[in-house]
């Protein structure tokens, strides 16, 4: 006798079934931190963006999920993402069946957007047919040990000796309750290497949204907060996200003590995948991380074209935008404070 599969039901996420989505993520392979369901209400709040979380459902079974976000921009284009101000997105599905689904109720969102194109963030392609992206970014992964002699002696000799000797400088790190104080330090540190700052807001979101998923390292130096890093715990995984230090971090080395500590302390809190995170080739945070013994993997950034056959390339590496990020490094703090959020939550 054949068994007949039950239908697959594409709907979007409701308040009543974020629990369930947050299961079934929880429990897919494919599926990822910026699946989660919180960060919906974290970028309508913090960006005022239009979020379409879909979902594949047989007999009331999550069987695949999709999180779409819709930015549309006079500068950057009309989009619909998956997801943006996130490293990895697509669809995390359980079949090929929901998997399809998904892909087939994205593109008809996309055309009733009127977008000019559909975008998925994905570790691997999953769309052969689209265009493709993965000569821009690399994700840096790498499995650590609940031994943090172990964790040190696997980070290659070179960088282990600046680690060692960051232990030396009197840094002291603090997971806080808050995002306030490592906000002013991240917010300096991007405005001096030319890029707008996110919302104050946007961090305070991330920390109540996501709660002890969610963690400010602070780093002082006899009291005063040099380098910070926001990361993000999902499963077994911890992912630095958004990482900054001031000057006189450096000298310090600051950053080396602060991504230090972190992978210290996630493996002994049971964390197996220590993840950097997304680079650029050709950048000094790409080199930065192959020196901490990580390999890149390139990012497959897959396309559906509705307008134009050219991928979009809206990144600091453009050299359209050298003059903009030469000119944004001058600018005083307080205003790239005030200006840059109304910028970046266009940029995704």
């Amino acid at each position: 006798m054949n068994v007949v599969a039950p239908p697959l039901v594409v709907d979007r996420l409701e308040a009543s079934s974020t629990a369930r989505w947050d299961a079934f993520v929880d429990s897919c392979p494919t599926a990822t931190f910026f699946h989660r369901a919180g960060w919906k209400t974290v970028i309508e709040e913090s960006f005022g963006h239009r979020a379409y979380y879909l979902h594949a459902a047989a007999n009331g079974r999550i069987r695949g999920v999709l999180p779409l976000v819709h930015v549309k921009s006079r500068l950057f284009g009309n989009a619909l993402t998956s997801i943006p101000f996130g490293v990895y997105g697509g669809p995390a599905a359980a079949d090929d069946a929901a998997r399809g689904a998904l892909d087939s109720a994205a593109a008809d969102l996309a055309e009733s957007l009127d977008v000019d194109h559909l975008e998925y963030r994905s570790l691997a392609r999953t769309r052969p047919d689209w265009k493709c992206k993965a000569d821009v970014y690399a994700t840096f992964r790498k499995a650590i040990d609940a031994d943090p002699e172990k964790n040190l002696l696997g980070i290659p000799r070179k960088q282990r000796a600046v680690v060692r000797q960051s232990l030396k400088a009197g840094l002291e790190a603090r997971a806080e309750d808050g995002t306030d104080r490592l906000y002013d330090i991240y917010a300096e540190s991007v405005r001096n290497l030319g890029t707008p700052v996110f919302s104050r807001g946007y961090f305070r979101n991330l920390k109540r949204v996501f709660g002890e998923s969610c963690e400010a390292l602070v780093i002082y130096k006899d009291g005063t907060p040099v380098s910070g890093v926001l990361s993000f715990f999902f499963r077994d995984e911890v992912l630095p996200y958004y990482g900054g230090g001031r000057p006189e971090a450096r000298g310090l080395g600051g950053a080396d003590f602060m991504y230090w500590d972190l992978m210290r302390r996630a493996g002994q809190r049971g964390c197996k995948i220590y993840d950097f995170g997304r680079s650029k080739f050709g950048t000094g945070a790409f080199a930065f991380k192959k020196n901490w013994g990580f390999t890149p993997q390139p990012l497959a950034y897959e396309y559906l074209l509705r307008r134009g056959d050219a991928v979009p390339d809206v990144n600091p590496l453009n050299p359209k935008y050298r003059m903009f990020i030469a000119l944004w490094k001058r600018l005083p703090l307080a205003i790239a404070n005030r200006i840059g959020p109304h910028i970046v939550r266009n940029l995704g």
